[in-house]
């Protein structure tokens, strides 16, 4: 192993970050080195990268091992107890280049600052994304909310924006080196700018990228809090063709009592009206969300909202967590749920989510979309679905493609006449 391998868990962001992190180890001539950016989202998330860990040690005994991202910030003792561990870096130390030159034998093993101090995000550029056509952009970091099931802040500290300007740059490069869409990445992007002169919101910097990016094909924006969405945003999302007609949210739950224990700041109302405003100035826009199953105290009938507010919502994706208590926060101290039965509830919410992206692809048949080639046989649509091609393609382009069928998670579809 010559070069250093990357190996990404969690969020769109930890995939932009573990770039900048590659040409850092590269420049700093970290060969024979494989770095685990680590998500801390759930109890799960930790454990598969500590068992990767494990896995990578065993076949490659002489390779240095290098752990980052949200859970070597939030729990670094674990990692350090772990002898397959040669390096620890916390989330603002692995963004640093000094600290990737000061990596090799003989350093410090532990360098995990306090995130909660970093008042600022660093300058970061990336030429593109390692076998990816679809290029993620950071344009925010952190988060200022405290949601009760959330160590995500104590991972990434409080909210910070970049600079439109950078952003804009950023977009550039991306664009000119041969990428057609561009996802805007952050923890809390719908606070972007907040912590900037003037506070702009999304909807300025996203009119800015369009304007000013000309050659940019196709824009998406990440998970975003509809409470927060500002009305040049939702007047883009709603008659700009750039902008791609998928919204994902992040609801956790359709009960209101849980929402508050959540300490979310907003409503299921408030969710069903966003997507009936939408919908009705863009009828083609699809939602996908994030939903809780089993948070502590929810009884049947809160559940059965939740479920509820799947069709509610008309969403068409649903990314369904377990609830999994995290040391640390208020939630975890609640009275919890048996697992059996938070395991029962997430099936039944996964089950409801097949059975509504099942009936959007059936419709989908017959009709011409235009697809970003991810692989030589398959890519995503406008609005997000899977697409297999019957024939080649080229990897990065976009085509006309007529949909001829489906699958249960996807569409097959050839190129149109």
């Amino acid at each position: 192993m010559a070069d250093p391998e990357i190996v990404t868990f969690g969020c769109r962001l930890n995939a932009y970050e573990s770039e900048v992190m590659r040409d850092h180890a590269e420049k700093a001539g970290a060969a024979n080195t494989i770095v685990f950016n680590t998500c801390a989202v759930t109890a799960e998330a930790t454990r598969q990268a500590r068992q990767a860990i494990r896995k990578a040690r065993a076949e490659h005994p002489e390779a240095r091992i290098v752990v980052t991202g949200c859970a070597a910030q939030t729990e670094p003792a674990m990692f350090e107890n772990m002898p397959e561990v040669d390096l620890i870096l916390g989330n603002a130390e692995k963004l640093r280049a000094e600290n990737w030159a000061a990596s090799l034998p003989g350093s410090a093993r532990v360098r995990v600052g306090d995130i909660m101090s970093v008042r600022a995000t660093q300058r970061l550029a990336i030429d593109g994304l390692k076998d990816r056509t679809r290029a993620f952009v950071q344009v925010q970091s952190g988060c200022d909310h405290r949601c009760t099931f959330c160590i995500i802040p104590f991972g990434r500290g409080n909210s910070r924006s970049v600079a439109a300007a950078d952003v804009v740059e950023q977009v550039r490069r991306l664009t000119a080196n041969g990428y057609s869409e561009i996802v805007l990445s952050g923890v809390d992007i719908t606070s972007w700018g907040a912590d900037l002169d003037a506070s702009p919101r999304l909807g300025a910097l996203v009119a800015r990228l369009l304007r000013q990016v000309p050659d940019l094909k196709r824009l998406r924006i990440s998970s975003i809090d509809s409470i927060e969405a500002d009305a040049e945003l939702m007047e883009l999302i709603a008659g700009e063709a750039r902008l791609m007609p998928h919204i994902h949210l992040s609801l956790q739950s359709g009960d209101n009592m849980i929402l508050k224990r959540m300490k979310r700041r907003h409503a299921r109302e408030d969710s069903i009206a966003f997507c009936g405003e939408l919908r009705s100035r863009r009828p083609d826009i699809v939602f996908g969300a994030d939903i809780i199953a089993g948070f502590p105290t929810e009884t049947d009938a809160m559940f059965e909202n939740s479920l509820r507010i799947v069709d509610d919502c008309g969403l068409t994706y649903l990314h369904v967590f377990p609830f999994s208590p995290r040391p640390g926060t208020p939630a975890a101290r609640m009275p919890q749920l048996d697992k059996a039965l938070v395991k029962e509830r997430a099936k039944r919410l996964r089950l409801r989510g097949e059975e509504r992206l099942r009936r959007f692809l059936a419709n989908e048949v017959g009709a011409t979309r235009q697809v970003l080639v991810e692989t030589g046989r398959s890519g995503r649509t406008e609005h997000f679905a899977a697409v297999k091609f019957t024939q080649e393609m080229t990897p990065g382009a976009i085509v006309s493609a007529r949909v001829t069928g489906c699958g249960e998670a996807h569409l097959e579809a050839r190129l149109a006449a």
